[in-house]
């Protein structure tokens, strides 16, 4: 072993990477602290990861692999066992010519690739790829396979688990037992794919297991449906749901450690016709603990934004459907108003992101905790100001209005396309208009479009149609981009996500059109005048510098802008 180190420093050398004094005291370091030569190097600032993979390209002619961009093949990964991977920090990819690809983090270690070549019975071809980036596909990969793996082996042993009364948690080496190796498979593996959802779905012959990744579902695995009793059971269970109750819904909460950190874990449980479906919702807490300014909001948004936020009293809405970063938006909003001199009392269903100095109340209806009692006892409580998570109801509504007319500054969200609509739905809800003028300071609504992934992103022409919808001259070439799709977005073309957003500031001009009754057109034409950028505008902004597609443009709720 201490041969093939001396080979990488011998390459460093020649490559001029670093110097013969510098691999002597490497080397020195290496016989104390018993690390890789690489890792001494590079925690030494002396070279870094990129050089190494550089200079052994250009060296030994092992080629270099971005893993990111490439298409994985899963029989590659089904011949490798984990433990070598993990052991070596090496990942198989692909065949050619009878050869499995294999990226090592350490291309040169022999005993490595021997060790693979017989364990596999196949030739190695070695590649040399980021250590970071073979662990990362570690986990997505082989979690995934994971989950497969326990839940053939639960098929198996099926018969010990017929019997519903079972407590998953009393069978023995509870950590071995393949329904709780498969759940908890399941976990990491939607954790490291950074889904913000589960679903375990049941059908006649079989189960299907697919993730939410930036607002889009994706099929990561179908089980057989012997496997679905015990899976349930495990899932109630670390829920604390009542594992004998199967004809009503249940809702429930699990909170798992993943990586060092503490992940939130939303359960709902719904009988259909064969089983009961999960939809498990990861509460990501690190998404909430952002500042205004890595929300993606424009400048010009970002300044009305704390024109709005800053009144003393009134209420503030942020509108859009189920999973457009509402929550996000309210919880940064709240960051920035949180200090010593203010009362801030929530009412929430559920509590999703605690804040420290903020006083936050969990609805419960069984208990006769509503959001309309909740809010009712929150003003007894002196608020300076109330975040209400949802204004559903109109009691809700005619208490919110009251506490902005009475002197609070309101929080809240409502489910509306846009922000002209959100006043609409108001009076709909039965708030007389005069209070709605006088109440209302400001209205954001908000969407999020996925964003083109940087790693396959390619560019084209666009044509005539896609000119016209984004309202640019027809006569002259436009270029437009979309993702080819690649191993880091999953195929998908997209990787991660980005706000867009309206936002209505009301003026004395909105409120004598409210009290005239006036409909969310002309609102729209009123807040455009007043320098509202609609959110089908804000999108095609973004479709022109590149960053989203015409695809996700499609998705947004364009607005006639006549």
């Amino acid at each position: 072993m201490a041969n093939e180190k001396r080979r990488l420093g011998n390459i460093l050398v020649n490559a001029g990477k670093i110097t013969g004094y510098q691999l002597q005291d490497a080397l020195k370091s290496q016989k104390i602290l018993g690390k890789k030569l690489g890792e001494i190097l590079v925690d030494s600032n002396i070279i870094t990861e990129e050089d190494i993979i550089e200079s052994i390209e250009q060296q030994t002619g092992i080629k270099k692999v971005d893993l990111n961009t490439i298409n994985f093949d899963k029989k590659a990964i089904s011949i490798i066992p984990q433990n070598l991977c993990n052991k070596y920090i090496l990942i198989p990819f692909g065949f050619e010519n009878n050869k499995i690809k294999v990226a090592l983090a350490d291309p040169l270690n022999i005993f490595a690739i021997d060790d693979v070549a017989i364990s596999t019975g196949f030739e190695i071809e070695s590649f040399i790829a980021k250590k970071d980036d073979i662990k990362k596909f570690i986990e997505i990969y082989y979690s995934s396979q994971q989950v497969s793996m326990a839940a053939m082996q639960l098929s198996k042993e099926s018969s010990k688990y017929k019997n519903v009364n079972i407590n998953v948690e009393d069978v023995d080496d509870v950590k071995n037992a393949p329904v709780v190796k498969m759940v908890d498979y399941l976990f990491k593996n939607s954790i490291e794919m950074k889904a913000s959802d589960i679903h375990i779905e049941p059908f006649e012959y079989e189960i299907r297991i697919r993730y939410r990744i930036d607002g889009q579902l994706q099929t990561v695995n179908v089980l057989n449906i012997d496997s679905l009793g015990p899976l349930v059971t495990r899932i109630k269970i670390l829920a604390g749901l009542n594992i004998a109750e199967k004809r009503i819904p249940q809702d429930g909460r699990i909170m798992v450690k993943v990586g060092g950190k503490d992940v939130d874990l939303r359960v709902s449980i719904l009988p259909v016709v064969y089983g009961e479906k999960i939809v498990i919702r990861i509460l990501n807490t690190s998404n909430y603990n952002v500042g205004k300014e890595k929300l993606g909001i424009s400048e010009k948004n970002l300044e009305k934004l704390n024109r709005i936020i800053t009144n003393p009293h009134g209420i503030v809405l942020v509108t859009g459907p189920t999973g457009s970063g509402k929550s996000t938006t309210l919880y940064t909003v709240l960051n920035e108003l949180n200090s010593n001199d203010v009362n801030i009392v929530t009412i929430e269903d559920p509590v999703e992101y605690t804040l420290a100095g903020v006083n936050q109340v969990n609805v419960n209806v069984k208990a006769g905790l509503t959001f309309a009692n909740g809010l009712r006892s929150i003003l007894r409580q002196d608020p300076d100001i109330v975040m209400i998570g949802e204004i559903r109801d109109n009691e809700t509504a005619e208490i919110a209005t009251k506490a902005a007319i009475t002197g609070h500054l309101v929080l809240s969200t409502l489910h509306t396309n846009d922000a002209p609509s959100s006043i609409i739905r108001l009076i709909d809800m039965g708030i007389k208009p005069y209070l709605v003028a006088t109440s209302v300071v400001g209205i954001m609504a908000q969407r999020l479009v996925r964003k083109i992934c940087t790693k396959c992103k390619e560019s084209y022409k666009a044509n005539q149609y896609e000119k016209e919808i984004l309202k640019v001259d027809k006569d002259k070439p436009l270029t437009l981009y979309r993702g080819k799709g690649c191993g880091y977005c999953n195929n998908t073309g997209y990787s991660g996500r980005i706000g867009v957003y309206e936002i209505m500031e009301i003026t004395r001009r909105h409120r004598e059109a409210i009290n005239a009754g006036s409909n969310s057109d002309i609102l729209r034409d009123i807040s455009v005048a007043n320098g509202m950028t609609t959110l089908g505008n804000e999108c095609s902004d973004l479709v022109i510098k590149g960053v989203t597609t015409m695809t996700e443009l499609a998705t947004i709720t364009l607005i006639n802008e006549d």
